[in-house]
């Protein structure tokens, strides 16, 4: 177990309580993801589903969708409260998924702890195992350089959306949109919207 692993673990309970249902979602976070979803083709994975509101909101609205997360607990939580959903314990940076296989990824503010020489290996993950025309919706903390913070249960770190641009097209992505936005007394966040350019070479 990973030291942001235990960390969410020791939290988990208080994490969703606070933030594990879609009445604490933002307005314009919701439209964005079912956006997403209403655009993709085929399965698609909530990757670093947390407590699974997300996962079930989109099961709800039809689209053929599992959800992971590292943390057992979280996992323990979403199978209790969505019985009729799909999630499992699985780790973002090495996906059970075959190559070429999802429709779509939404990794929903779920890279946000890896440090910049590990955030590629999600990135690549994602990259492999969507199809060609898949979509990947990136949700993360905006930023006008990459550097770490104090995140409420273990450090994060802040991207500009160019660096993360960069990034996603060199393992195969060709970025559609990006969205930023900031509110008082709240860290800036942003989403980048990106389409799975060709086929994952290893």
């Amino acid at each position: 177990m990973t030291d942001v692993t235990a960390a969410y673990a020791g939290r988990a309970a208080e994490y969703t309580d606070l933030l594990g249902s879609m009445s604490a979602v933002h307005p314009s976070d919701r439209q964005l993801v079912e956006s997403w979803a209403d655009a993709v083709r085929g399965r698609a994975l909530d990757a670093g589903c947390g407590p699974g509101h997300w996962t079930n909101h989109l099961d709800g609205r039809g689209l053929d969708v599992r959800g992971i997360d590292l943390v057992p607990s979280f996992i323990d939580h979403a199978r209790a409260t969505y019985p009729e959903v799909r999630f499992g314990v699985g780790s973002i940076d090495h996906l059970d998924e075959p190559d070429a296989s999802l429709g779509g990824v939404l990794s929903w503010f779920s890279t946000i702890h890896h440090e910049p020489e590990r955030i590629g290996a999600p990135l690549a993950e994602f990259a492999r195992t969507l199809r060609p025309g898949g979509l990947l919706l990136l949700g993360y903390f905006d930023g006008i350089s990459t550097e770490p913070f104090d995140h409420a249960v273990v450090r994060a770190y802040r991207w500009p959306a160019e660096e993360l641009h960069r990034l996603l097209q060199a393992v195969g992505f060709d970025v559609i949109e990006t969205h930023r936005r900031t509110a008082e007394g709240q860290r800036p966040v942003g989403a980048i919207l990106c389409r799975r350019r060709t086929l994952y070479l290893p």
